[in-house]
């Protein structure tokens, strides 16, 4: 791993008692006026489950998972964690790895996609985390893996996934059958400026859809089944007025009851553990969807600490290892191809307010 002497897993956040949601909700939505009322229906969500947010377990799992994996090929590097919006926050677990002898570090975010808010914002929190310690003296340079919704190891893993519940869930009919494909929706102007600047934009969008694609194609060609699906999101919270991507996957299931259809595999393929997201959207939200409309669901697994899926973030940690000494490295890509380390500038602006960010060329 040289030159780097730590690695951080960089993570969401989120409540770990019920004191802890509202400061939480209102760090979330910091600069865009929402007010406590609506952020009280989203709390129920939390409360629901006790006032803590199943991410903080999964991120530890991952980071002893990471740690393990690193241990297994020999090398001693040290796996720290830190978050955006909850403890532990990124600036002081720097802190931490600096007061440690840390002088660079390497950061592996728990979002696999390109978009603002799962790429360039992580991006502006570890910049902003940089100018804080640099105010302190601390002195600590970042880098971090490229974005990994292409990597093999991540696709391979959520085929896998979605195979096995195809097969688990007993319905031989393929017209009777759909797979459904979940992640976060966005905000369409979030989505169409995604992605490299000089590009074409709504790389958010294609990222999923083409993995959705691979799945099925995979997927039914080990079953020997003609397998249909749909990408579709969830999460929505934005304003009335501002159109966000969609269908959201309420209102899919009710379309494809409707259709006929009776069983339905959903798999959420925009998350890396089981985030809020998918323990309340789906698991408690569509799931009494499917059962008011009398649709039999079949929740696939994400990614999680899954040995293949943990192996290929090391590999991407050892990639970007290799890049930083200088060295000329293959960089495996499918579906699609790899996105670069180094974020090109305006890669998935900040279309509120411009701000430093660490990783990029800008």
């Amino acid at each position: 791993m040289v030159p780097y002497d730590a690695v951080v897993l960089l993570s969401f956040g989120g409540p770990e008692a019920p004191e802890e949601v509202m400061p939480f909700l209102r760090r979330v939505t910091a600069g865009r006026g929402i007010p406590d009322e609506r952020l009280e229906s989203v709390a129920k969500h939390y409360y629901d489950f006790g006032g803590v947010s199943p991410i903080n377990d999964q991120c530890r799992a991952l980071r002893d998972a990471l740690h393990g994996e690193l241990r297994r090929r020999g090398i001693a590097t040290p796996v720290l964690w830190g978050n955006r919006n909850g403890e532990p926050f990124l600036v002081d677990t720097l802190r931490e790895a600096y007061d440690g002898g840390a002088r660079r570090v390497l950061v592996i975010t728990t979002s696999a996609y390109s978009s603002y808010s799962s790429c360039r914002q992580y991006r502006e929190d570890i910049a902003a985390a940089q100018i804080e310690l640099q105010d302190e003296g601390l002195e600590l340079a970042v880098d971090k893996i490229r974005p990994y919704a292409t990597h093999p190891s991540f696709s391979r893993v959520n085929t896998r996934l979605v195979t096995d519940a195809v097969r688990a869930c007993g319905q031989p009919d393929d017209e009777k059958l759909r797979v459904v494909f979940v992640t976060h929706s966005i905000p369409e102007a979030m989505d169409d400026t995604s992605g490299p600047g000089d590009g074409e934009g709504s790389l958010y969008e294609h990222q999923h859809d083409e993995i959705a694609h691979v799945i099925l194609d995979e997927a039914g060609i080990t079953l020997d089944r003609d397998l249909h699906g749909a990408l579709v999101y969830c999460s929505r919270s934005g304003a009335p007025g501002q159109p966000w991507l969609e269908p959201d996957v309420n209102d899919h299931l009710r379309e494809l009851a409707a259709k006929g259809v009776t069983d339905v595999v959903v798999a959420p393929i925009g998350f890396v553990s089981d985030h809020m997201e998918v323990k309340y959207d789906l698991d408690t939200e569509a799931r009494a969807t499917a059962d008011e409309l009398g649709l039999r669901m079949t929740r696939v697994p994400t990614v999680g600490v899954d040995p293949e899926f943990v192996s290929g973030l090391v590999d991407l940690a050892e990639e970007r290892a290799a890049q930083a000494r200088g060295e000329q490295v293959l960089l495996p890509a499918w579906p699609g191809a790899a996105m670069p380390s180094v974020c090109a500038a305006g890669c998935c602006p900040n279309l509120r307010t411009p701000k430093p960010a660490a990783c990029g060329s800008d």
